[in-house]
């Protein structure tokens, strides 16, 4: 093997599209080693186990880990189990509350079940930070605080705006960063991934890391994908986030729904179709590649070819209104497989005046949903909103979730 040309080549394919890559030469050397040594790298990625769902903007950080996993690294998912007990504001104006250790776990389940729809379960370990943080003793703590100064700590940016505003900062939330930095410690992380608002956390794990005799983590970070309003950063908190695990035909609507702008964004981070390729097209055929590209990465080609043909059938049907009321299913109705009875969706459109003519309507053929009719007052349908109900020539409504 020609080291040279196998570590450019890595490199390449590492620090395509991200946003920080510190220092490049040190990520240079680490790679050689590896490869004489055989032995892969320790690629480190902090779990905020705070909410079960994942996001496109969680995908963007896993798919640069799988692109490690795929060179042959090894990836370490670090959950904060325990620093998420002391609460890292990351931007926010105060420390979050504390999860209880059933809620971590519950979290934890679903995280990674939907991680390892991106990443190479075989190449991933999994540790949660309580191993080691929950051992320190007091002692230990103090001679880990001692490793860094409050100068330095106030030089992260939202404890600087904190501290100009005259708003308070506990001596607890210093510890967070200095605690993710030891995690850094404890698996001997050579490289170390993040969004770009972790930049301040990441940089400190390489002081830390020094400062126990480690040679220090490269670190990587990537853009922070804009959510679906087209002025925030993806987040479950503002509602502006399409979810990994979310419905085939709900994932391609709301990808259909972003603006514009967001398209180049979204094609370099989200897919492997260069925008040059995208952008020759018309923008409304660029965003349904885009919507179909990503329900596959997810669900696979057959939901994919689903989704897609779900979106024409409902929304550019031509004799579909271009408004239409929304009901939004009450969550009584639906069973455990997901089903709807159809005369029980008509009834809850509120269109007709009762269930005896639902039933009347269904069995004359005048209702459609999505554009099939139904004729069978037994029917049961999968409820994946948005769905379309038409009854007779004229009345429609859309249902939501």
């Amino acid at each position: 093997m020609n080291i040279k040309a196998e570590v450019a080549r890595q490199v390449s394919l590492i620090a395509k599209n991200a946003e920080t890559l510190l220092p490049q030469e040190e990520l240079v050397a680490k790679l050689e080693q590896a490869l004489r040594e055989g032995r892969p790298l320790r690629v480190k990625l902090g779990i905020d186990p705070s909410a079960p769902h994942l996001t496109l903007g969680h995908a963007v950080v896993l798919r640069k880990l799988r692109t490690f996993q795929d060179l042959g690294h090894t990836a370490v998912l670090v959950v904060g189990d325990f620093t998420r007990r002391i609460g890292d504001p990351s931007g926010r104006s105060k420390t979050r509350e504390p999860m209880s250790p059933e809620e971590i776990e519950r979290n934890m389940a679903s995280y990674k079940e939907q991680a390892f729809l991106i990443l190479d379960p075989e190449r991933t370990e999994v540790r949660y930070n309580s191993e080691w943080l929950g051992k320190l003793t007091f002692e230990d703590v103090i001679v880990l605080s001692a490793k860094y100064t409050v100068a330095r700590m106030l030089e992260r940016e939202d404890f600087a705006r904190r501290f100009r505003e005259g708003v308070p900062i506990t001596i607890m939330e210093f510890l967070y960063p200095l605690a993710q930095a030891y995690d850094s410690v404890a698996i001997g992380a050579d490289v170390e991934l993040g969004g770009s608002d972790q930049r301040f956390n990441l940089l400190i794990g390489r002081d830390i890391q020094r400062e126990y005799g480690q040679a220090p983590q490269v670190i990587l970070t990537m853009p922070l994908l804009i959510g679906t309003d087209g002025r925030y950063a993806m987040s479950q908190s503002r509602g502006n986030y399409i979810g990994i695990s979310e419905p085939p035909e709900e994932q391609f609507g709301k990808v259909m729904s972003l603006p514009d702008e967001l398209m180049p964004q979204y094609f370099t981070l989200l897919t492997d179709i260069p925008w040059e390729e995208a952008a020759k097209l018309h923008p409304k055929e660029a965003k349904k590649r885009l919507a179909y590209a990503i329900v596959r990465s997810f669900h696979g080609e057959e939901e994919a070819e689903r989704a897609r043909a779900h979106f024409e059938r409902v929304f550019e049907a031509r004799e579909l209104p271009e408004e239409m009321p929304e009901v939004r299913l009450p969550p009584e109705l639906l069973s455990e497989d997901g089903t709807v009875g159809i005369v029980d969706l008509v009834f809850a459109t509120g269109l007709v005046g009762s269930r005896s003519e639902a039933r009347r309507l269904v069995e004359q053929g005048g209702v459609r949903l999505d554009g099939a009719r139904v004729t069978s007052v037994r029917a049961r349908v999968p409820f994946r909103p948005p769905m379309v109900l038409r009854l007779g020539r004229r009345r429609f409504v859309r249902i939501i979730g």
